[in-house]
């Protein structure tokens, strides 16, 4: 990125393969953020309706509160978009991490647990657990998770205009790879801190008898909200939640809105005028989108977000994974217009996959290599309407 001057990481497969993988590229990226907005703001949503109307005994409609939790964007940057938001990005992450650490010894403190005593909770806990090597078939081994983790460190961080940004404003490609470092060993840490807060919540309702909701997603919230933790530990979770979601929604519904316009309609080549009426309506456009697609998950899933979040992903990123994988490791060209039909025919297949996995492979369940198993079929199709050698495009 740093030796090509990039702007947008998806120039690279306009400039190796042609305009149809550049705008295949692009639309991948909005897909992702699409559904990775979408679950974040059906946590928020979620929490209102807890918090909100069911203490007031008010039947509302969830759609009505994904409705209310989408236009408090717009209030949150009516002036002027991202620039007029206060909190910075610091502030709302040290708003969600002091509601885990608070969350996690508030829970300690309610089952008589010192530092100590926690740790060896959790470690004596089924819920600890790691490697899983005694059944290739479960969704869990061992083998599954590491590679499938990092196809998604590379696809969700690395092919993700987002995050890469944050990477690109380095000084130079030293202090970017710093930046990488320092960002992979602060996620552990945090990571740690929520798989114990985890284990912690699933210990306590189990020794308790406090009920376990239908969808994970509800423990904390409710745990919270009950008051058994005090009236500071729920107010602490509504802000951690509202400040870590709204602070990655918001920039991902004005990303949507800018890479639609810039990649997919060409707005930088209209008069302000027309451009802007049209950001504006693409904007609204894409609110409406969200609204659907929280709607969508909340009546279809009752799995955790965090766990169909990764699923999703698989889909939506494997075609990024197989274009930029075939284009750095290969010298080969493409046909170009053909690339949008390996795209589509790549996630089919994996989805056909993923589905029927136990039933063709001898009970062998699909996790999230997924994403991995995407990616090489991708590369294949890639292969398939490769051009031969010696012959012009």
């Amino acid at each position: 990125y740093y030796r090509m001057q990039l702007t947008s990481i998806y120039e690279y497969l306009g400039e190796r393969f042609g305009v149809s993988a550049y705008k295949t590229g692009a639309v991948c990226f909005l897909l992702s953020r699409i559904v990775g907005a979408s679950f974040r703001l059906y946590l928020v949503a979620m929490v209102f309706q807890l918090a909100v109307f069911e203490p007031l005994d008010v039947q509302v409609p969830f759609a009505v509160t994904v409705f209310i939790t989408i236009a408090l964007i717009w209030v949150y940057t009516a002036k002027g978009g991202i620039k007029t938001i206060i909190w910075t990005d610091t502030l709302q992450t040290a708003f969600m991490l002091l509601a885990v650490i608070v969350g996690v010894w508030a829970i300690a403190g309610e089952l008589g647990l010192s530092i100590t005593g926690m740790a060896q909770t959790i470690a004596q806990s089924d819920f600890s657990r790691i490697f899983f090597f005694d059944d290739v078939n479960d969704s869990r081994y061992f083998w599954k998770q590491f590679l499938a983790g990092a196809s998604i460190t590379i696809a969700m961080t690395g092919l993700d205009q987002d995050m890469m940004q944050k990477n690109l404003s380095c000084r130079n490609i030293g202090d970017a790879q710093k930046n990488m470092v320092w960002f992979s060993l602060s996620l552990a840490v945090v990571n740690l801190l929520f798989l114990s807060l985890g284990a912690l919540l699933y210990t306590y309702a189990i020794q308790t008898g406090f009920p376990i909701p239908e969808k994970p997603d509800e423990l904390f919230p409710r745990l919270a909200l009950s008051g058994v933790l005090g009236s500071g530990m729920a107010i602490l979770f509504i802000l951690g939640l509202i400040a870590a979601a709204y602070s990655s929604a918001d920039s991902a519904l004005t990303a949507l809105t800018t890479s639609f316009c810039v990649d997919m309609l060409g707005v930088q080549h209209m008069d302000n005028q027309r451009a802007e009426r049209l950001r504006r309506r693409v904007h609204m456009g894409m609110s409406v989108v969200l609204l659907i697609v929280i709607l969508a998950f909340s009546a279809f899933s009752n799995d955790s977000v965090i766990k169909e979040l990764f699923t999703v992903a698989g889909f939506t990123y494997g075609p990024l994974l197989g274009l930029f994988f075939f284009g750095l490791l290969t010298k080969i060209s493409l046909r170009d217009r053909w690339v949008p039909v390996v795209a589509i025919a790549a996630p089919l297949l994996t989805w056909m996959l993923y589905h029927n996995s136990a039933e063709w492979m001898g009970g062998y369940k699909m996790s999230f290599e997924l994403l991995l198993i995407n990616g090489l079929l991708t590369a294949v199709g890639l292969f398939v309407i490769s051009i031969p050698k010696g012959r012009k495009s």
